[in-house]
């Protein structure tokens, strides 16, 4: 064999042996166990990687507790996860952090406490926190109303796609709450919740088109076809 085939079938086998997949991980294993509903599988490889600080690891182990499948409700382990995982920037962990210290489980009820892992959520990208901050400042009490707030909130959960807030969104422009009045706008909002069968959507859509001309509802139409939902980053 000469030298250049030589150096050929050695890089032959070097592009084989990268190309050999990659036998899954223990989180993967983990969270596969935990999609299929084998908790059992799932709390025994996920809390070890959890311990060492793996935060999706941190969130699962937490969810799991808290909800109790197969391993055993705690709300004060669930807690202890959650905490862990938030710590480490995951996003939903927060929110799940800010329902236990807003509803008492697990610890002792602290709405401010709870307030603020809402708000680090939101902060984060995490879309039902967007929702939920946007809704505490429309509606006012623990926080003052503020309805330019409220806009601001519902709009970055309402860019990822949340029906709900796109629904909110549209109501705010409906009435010019927040923002300048503008049913073309409201319509799209509500165009693209109700595209998700949002019922409270598919009303309102009916509702705000009686107030429109025929141009402003082909307008609208056309920004929903356009419109394409952003991924937030975390912060």
């Amino acid at each position: 064999m000469t030298h250049g085939l030589k150096i050929a079938f050695a890089a032959t086998a070097l592009a084989l042996n990268f190309a050999v997949p990659v036998a899954a991980g223990p989180y993967e294993e983990g969270d596969a166990a935990y999609k299929r509903g084998d908790y059992a599988t799932a709390m025994r490889v996920l809390r070890p990687l959890a311990e060492r600080g793996n935060a999706e690891a941190e969130y699962l182990v937490g969810s799991m507790y808290e909800d109790g499948p197969g391993v055993g409700r705690d709300e004060a382990e669930a807690l202890k996860f959650y905490r862990l995982a938030a710590e480490h920037d995951h996003a939903h962990a927060m929110f799940r952090l800010s329902s236990m210290y807003s509803n008492g489980y697990g610890v002792k009820e602290d709405v401010t406490e709870g307030w603020k892992w809402l708000q680090l959520s939101a902060e984060h990208g995490y879309p039902d926190a967007q929702l939920y901050v946007g809704w505490a400042y429309k509606l006012g009490g623990f926080v003052s109303r503020n309805y330019s707030e409220a806009v601001k909130w519902f709009r970055l959960a309402a860019e990822q796609g949340d029906n709900v807030a796109q629904d909110e969104l549209g109501l705010m422009y409906k009435y010019g709450t927040g923002v300048p009045q503008d049913y073309v706008l409201a319509h799209m909002w509500f165009n693209l919740s109700a595209a998700q069968n949002l019922a409270f959507a598919i009303s309102n859509r009916k509702d705000v088109e009686k107030l429109m001309t025929p141009e402003q509802i082909a307008e609208a139409q056309k920004l929903a076809r356009e419109w394409k939902p952003i991924t937030q980053l975390p912060k």
